[in-house]
């Protein structure tokens, strides 16, 4: 396009200066006369002839253009806010405890010793004796014993009893009436029976006799000795107790923000750009004698 553009504007200014349209070229010659005839005469136009001549007319047309325009467009974009959440924090603060501690004393305590002296002790030996001692004996001997078996007796049944009519109408009835009875009648059975007899055995009878035997007895002598006796004693100590203290902690929490966000979105614009269009005008060329070839411009 710059090219094709340099090239018109060239082509127009080479027919600028060759052509001369009618009414521009018929003033400057009449200004060109007049300063020729400074005393009033007048000369004759310059020969020529009129002829049609191709120029370019500029002119405006309407053409589509793809421009990029900003619009704004809003988004959701993720974004971090700090925010502060309740935590509670451990840690390590003096402290003073009171312990029992254990120290060694020596002290003198009172102890029992043991000596040995001679002594005269009795003492019983045992010996064997044969004695006559009584011995229950179990023997079998008869005996009788009552025992009860069932028997069937006859039993009277006092009173009148009705035996019923008869076909007159009399009425019968019966006295001293018996019924059989089941009774435990006792009866004596042999059987036999243990008892226990009294006899004399013989038998070893472990007797001790007296007797006195030297011998040393221990006894005991009271003495001192110094031992470590163990005492508790307080005492304060440092120590280390685990407290917990509410502190307040940043953390980092995605969110989602609304952002305005630029983009360019392509846009047809309607503009106006310059065009050139062929046009034929008519202008005035003039002859020159002095020339034996006619030189050609463009025209027809």
């Amino acid at each position: 396009m710059r090219t094709l553009t340099i090239t018109i504007w060239v082509v127009l200014a080479c027919a600028t200066s060759l052509a001369v349209p009618i009414q521009e070229t018929a003033k400057d010659t009449e200004l060109s006369r007049d300063k020729r005839s400074p005393g009033g005469w007048h000369s004759s136009p310059p020969e020529g002839v009129w002829k049609k001549k191709l120029v370019w007319k500029e002119v405006w047309k309407t053409e589509k253009k793809l421009t990029w325009q900003t619009k704004w467009k809003k988004e959701k974009v993720p974004a971090w806010k700090t925010e502060k959440v309740q935590q509670w924090k451990e840690e390590q603060v003096p402290a003073w405890k009171v312990v029992q501690k254990p120290i060694w004393k020596e002290v003198q305590v009172p102890v029992w010793k043991e000596v040995q002296v001679k002594d005269w002790k009795k003492v019983w030996k045992p010996v064997w004796k044969e004695i006559q001692v009584p011995h229950t004996k179990e023997v079998q001997v008869p005996a009788w014993k009552q025992i009860h078996v069932p028997a069937w007796v006859k039993e009277g049944v006092p009173g009148e009893k009705y035996l019923g009519k008869d076909d007159h109408g009399w009425e019968y009835t019966s006295h001293d009436l018996w019924r059989k009875k089941m009774i435990w009648k006792p009866v004596w059975k042999k059987v036999w029976k243990t008892e226990h007899k009294q006899v004399w055995v013989t038998e070893k009878k472990l007797e001790w006799k007296e007797e006195w035997k030297p011998i040393w007895r221990t006894e005991k002598k009271q003495a001192w000795v110094t031992e470590k006796k163990q005492e508790w004693v307080e005492e304060k100590v440092q120590i280390w107790k685990t407290v917990k203290t509410e502190v307040w902690v940043p953390v980092q929490k995605k969110i989602w923000v609304e952002k305005w966000k630029q983009i360019q979105v392509p846009v047809w614009k309607t503009i106006e750009v310059p065009a050139w269009k062929p046009v034929w005008q008519k202008v005035w060329v003039p002859i020159h004698h002095e020339e034996h070839h006619e030189e050609h411009h463009g025209w027809d």
